[in-house]
């Protein structure tokens, strides 16, 4: 048997808190792959790790993974599979303001509870006005509350009515009036109105809506049982999703920069954007740029903050803990983290700036902390591994290459020999700034004078399936990784995260070698 050691080992010399770790390579900027981390005494089941976060004090999600706002990675049907999913997608800005309305509208009418404030038709409107707006608007459903100017509740035009070949009859004529219709107190129903409206479907057969009403007959709210029965069966599923305090789909909007012919800050332009947008209840606004430590990026969050107090702001993009302090004095609840590290952005190599990500997330951290801020580390994750490594640092990952290429990525499908693939491209590419995203990058959209300089390049994706699925991936991943930490929670990753340095051949031992690998596909 071997004697036992007098030597004196403190294996927290070796293995290091972020503090001590960065601090002792401040003069190296390291990524993931160029770290580890060391495994802690547990007694945490992965299942068992909870992922909530939050953005600001209003916005809390059950997974710490937001899309990127990027025209080939987030529009209404991703941001819908992301809330569905716990997380959150910013819709882009490279379309028409009210495009970006139309689509942050069709995600927080995706699933309802409560719906506080439906769409309503006119009693002296034709069937043909409100088959028109269905086709404007692109809705769903055809079913609609029929009130007065007022607000007040005269009847429900019921979907079997909504045709061409009734388009000449009014409204009041083709609607089942007000006493017929089964209506709920606004008092009765809500302590509790997921519960409440499904007691009442349950009782009553063959009735797909119920109205709210307060005591004058005005018109308060709807709920689908559609929506309940969904929600129901969302409680069977892993990921929970992420909603809002009427029980929507959370969802966030990017705006751009727009700036006046004498180089002034457009505010009127931006504000009557935001206030659309505020008014679809969107949950979150990103003031997006390549360079958030500036005097525009600035301008805008403060402009925002000023006439939006309730409103959760996200701005960015820097790295560094002078630029989060800048941003949140600024007003903005979370900044993202991040210049160079995606995979289709080329900024570190045209411009010759930006920092390794993990050494950028470290130094903003620092500035989160004093100003009682959120950061999210945007950018250069590749694998599940990488959320692991981030959420030592951050509250949140923003994801862009491996949710490209998903079934709920916009763009066309592509097939070159035999196998299938959608474009993803960097909003620093020519494409898409000529499209509209130069102001990213402090171009002009309508300059012609001379040529944009590109900071990102076009490529493809290959199509994969489900986002769904993808997300499910990574959550595991990351509940590994705490459980291997003995850590129940995001907090207690990052305090008890402890950090070694890798060489390149630790890498390459890290990932499967010396084997052939087989792949199955069911």
């Amino acid at each position: 048997m071997a004697r036992p050691s007098k030597e004196i080992f403190d294996e927290n010399l070796f293995y290091k808190n972020a503090s001590a770790f960065f601090n002792e390579h401040k003069g190296t900027a390291l990524t993931y792959d160029d770290i580890s981390l060391a495994t802690n005494y547990s007694e945490v089941l992965p299942r068992d790790a909870r992922l909530e976060t939050s953005l600001s004090d209003q916005i809390k999600l059950n997974i710490p993974i937001i899309s990127s706002d990027m025209d080939t990675v987030t529009e209404y049907r991703m941001a819908i599979a992301m809330a569905t999913s716990g997380g959150m997608g910013i819709i882009h800005y490279n379309m028409p303001y009210r495009e970006q309305v139309s689509q942050v509208t069709k995600v927080k009418y995706h699933i309802n509870g409560l719906l506080p404030n439906p769409i309503t038709v006119q009693p002296e409107q034709y069937i043909s006005d409100v088959i028109e707006m269905i086709n404007e608007k692109g809705y769903k459903f055809r079913t609609f509350p029929v009130t007065e100017k007022g607000g007040k509740l005269v009847g429900l035009l019921g979907s079997r009515v909504v045709k061409a070949r009734y388009g000449h009859i009014k409204v009041t004529e083709a609607m089942d009036p007000a006493s017929t219709v089964l209506t709920l107190h606004e008092n009765d129903i809500k302590p509790n109105p997921i519960d409440v409206a499904d007691k009442f479907f349950s009782k009553h057969l063959g009735i797909n809506k119920l109205l709210v009403v307060d005591d004058a007959h005005h018109l308060k709210g709807l709920v689908s049982i559609s929506d309940i029965e969904r929600i129901n069966a969302e409680k069977q599923n892993v990921l929970k999703p992420a909603r809002d305090s009427d029980f929507r789909l959370l969802v966030g909007a990017a705006i751009s920069t727009v700036w006046k012919k004498d180089g002034s800050l457009d505010k009127d332009a931006i504000l009557e954007h935001v206030t659309n947008l505020c008014n679809e209840r969107v949950d979150a606004v990103a003031v997006s740029a390549a360079h958030g430590y500036s005097m525009g990026i600035g301008q805008v969050v403060k402009l925002l903050r000023g006439e939006f107090p309730d409103l959760t702001i996200i701005a960015g993009n820097v790295t560094s803990g002078s630029g989060v302090e800048y941003l949140a004095d600024c007003g903005a609840d979370a900044i993202k983290v991040g210049q160079g590290p995606g995979s289709i952005c080329t900024t570190r190599i045209v411009a010759g700036v930006g920092i390794p990500q993990l050494s950028a997330l470290y130094n903003a951290s620092r500035g989160a902390e004093k100003k009682g801020v959120r950061i999210i580390a945007d950018g250069g994750i590749t694998k599940s591994g990488d959320i692991v490594k981030a959420m030592t640092l951050a509250d949140s990952v923003m994801l862009g290459g491996l949710l490209a290429g998903s079934q709920e990525a916009p763009g066309e499908i592509i097939e070159i020999n035999n196998k299938l693939y959608k474009e993803y491209r960097g909003m620093g590419s020519l494409s898409a700034m000529k499209k509209g995203s130069a102001a990213r990058y402090g171009h002009l959209n309508k300059d012609t004078a001379r040529k944009l300089t590109a900071e990102g390049v076009e490529g493809m994706k290959e199509v994969r399936g489900s986002v769904l699925n993808i997300l499910a991936d990574m959550s595991g991943g990351l509940q590994a990784g705490m459980g291997y930490n003995g850590a129940k929670n995001l907090k207690e990753l990052r305090d008890k995260a402890r950090f070694v340095r890798i060489s390149s051949a630790g890498m390459k031992e890290s990932a499967p070698h010396d084997v052939i690998e087989v792949a199955k596909r069911s």
